[in-house]
């Protein structure tokens, strides 16, 4: 073989390896923003996250978001009423940025985004155990592991376990 048809061979499999790593680094962060949520809102800011962390409209579908605020009267054994306007308000945002695709589908209709099959999956290797802890004490307490979740953002690279002891399975996690 020629010097010329070793080296197109060097050039073409260069080449070849270099945009498979590149579509592997588009499709690692396309992955890894399906785990941020950039939706905001003054109004839902303020009011939800009075309570608990502002849980992202995307985690939920539309109707379960609109059930949610037609129930705010009994808001999962609290009493989370809004006047009328900030209530409205909010719905449409919410709804307006609602779960879509794989995402809407949780499996029933769930109001709460701990039972939908997503979150299922993405806490699928957490042990019973860890959601006990007295630092977590819900698997609805984001905040607990999800250092950024008041920002949207659930990725795995802000997690910490807010707790003194850490299981075999977080050593071998994070």
């Amino acid at each position: 073989m020629n010097n010329a048809r070793k080296r197109m061979i060097f050039d073409a499999t260069v080449w070849t390896v270099s945009v498979l790593t590149a579509l592997v680094l588009v499709a690692h962060d396309a992955i890894a923003e399906s785990k941020m949520f950039t939706a905001t809102h003054p109004k839902w800011k303020a009011e939800c996250a009075s309570c608990h962390v502002a849980y992202p409209p995307q985690l939920l579908p539309a109707a379960a978001w609109r059930r949610i605020m037609s129930g705010l009267g009994k808001h999962f054994g609290t009493d989370a009423s809004l006047d009328a306007e900030t209530a409205a308000e909010i719905g449409v945002f919410l709804e307006q940025n609602a779960a879509r695709g794989k995402r809407a589908r949780t499996g029933g209709e769930t109001l709460r985004i701990t039972e939908t099959a997503w979150f299922r999956h993405e806490h699928d290797e957490v042990p019973a155990a860890t959601w006990k802890r007295a630092g977590v004490k819900s698997a609805a307490n984001c905040t607990a592991c999800h250092t950024a979740a008041d920002r949207g953002d659930f990725s795995e690279r802000n997690i910490r376990f807010h707790a003194d002891r850490r299981t075999s399975w977080e050593k071998r996690k994070y």
